[in-house]
């Protein structure tokens, strides 16, 4: 299947235009690493106040200075054992998972939309998406200097036309949508139950994707980002991991389906746009 793939994306080039575009997606691939990297200090920095400029990295068990030979994306963390240098402390496997994720979806987005605007634009809105999934996943919160920020960057690149296929109408629209469609049941759930039902962070969020998406994206992320979520609820409950009470962060959801939107949403809508013409 991978080699199938990669008849189709090669198909037509010369032997130095397959040179020159390996060297790109190589490229595409460290600099999805070196990204995933700095989000791993975004991810344990941000959502407790810290600045993600200093210190500098270090062990969270000895606070020894991580040596920038010991800092290298993905591999430092096999070459160590997955250990601490100084103190032999354990570091996280999650380090270089988020690393490596990071790094295939940025060669994804090469292969999807080559050296555009839109890879750019989709790298950035990617690697938000994955902080906020972490960040929501251990503390139950998505931070507004990302959501918030990020709404503003959706609406300058969008109607900057760094985005075909999408306009600035699309943008305001989806922004609108994606605040309104999960602000108005939460405020209705509130005053009938007497409890939050939905953050205020996940409004903002899905307002981001919004900017970002449009109100094609918004119903597509909601819609998955609702089913999956039932079925990881579910899931849990039948396992008896978590009380059908117990709070479940909605934010992993949201990012995941946006993400999937941006890889393969848009053909996902159009093709079930055609099955509805047919039925």
């Amino acid at each position: 299947m991978i080699g199938g793939y990669f008849h189709v994306v090669t198909k037509g080039w010369s032997v130095m235009e397959l040179h020159v575009n390996l060297l790109w997606a190589a490229g595409s691939f460290l600099l999805g690493a070196i990204i995933g990297s700095f989000l791993n200090v975004v991810i344990a920095r941000v959502p407790v106040g810290q600045s993600i400029v200093y210190p500098p990295s270090h062990c969270p068990e000895c606070r020894q200075e991580i040596r920038w030979y010991d800092n290298v994306p993905i591999l430092s963390y096999f070459m160590l054992l997955g250990r601490c240098r100084d103190c032999g402390g354990r570091i996280s496997i999650r380090y270089p998972l988020i690393e490596f994720v990071l790094a295939c979806m940025s060669l994804g987005l090469y292969l999807k939309y080559d050296l555009s605007p839109a890879f750019g634009v989709f790298f950035i809105f990617t690697a938000a998406m994955v902080a906020i999934f972490w960040i929501d996943l251990d503390h139950m919160i998505i931070p507004d200097v990302i959501s918030l920020n990020g709404t503003v960057i959706g609406l300058a690149i969008v109607t900057a036309g760094l985005l075909p296929g999408l306009t600035w109408k699309d943008s305001f629209i989806g922004l609108a949508l994606g605040a309104l469609i999960l602000y108005i049941p939460a405020v209705v759930y509130e005053r009938i139950r007497g409890v939050e039902g939905l953050g205020g962070g996940d409004i903002k969020l899905l307002a981001m994707i919004g900017a970002f998406l449009g109100p094609y994206g918004v119903i597509f992320v909601l819609f998955f980002a609702s089913f999956i979520g039932s079925l990881a609820a579910l899931g849990g409950i039948a396992l008896r991991r978590t009380a059908s009470s117990s709070p479940i962060p909605f934010g992993p959801f949201l990012t995941a389906a946006a993400i999937l939107y941006v890889f393969a949403g848009q053909e996902m809508v159009e093709q079930f746009i055609e099955l509805s013409r047919v039925f």
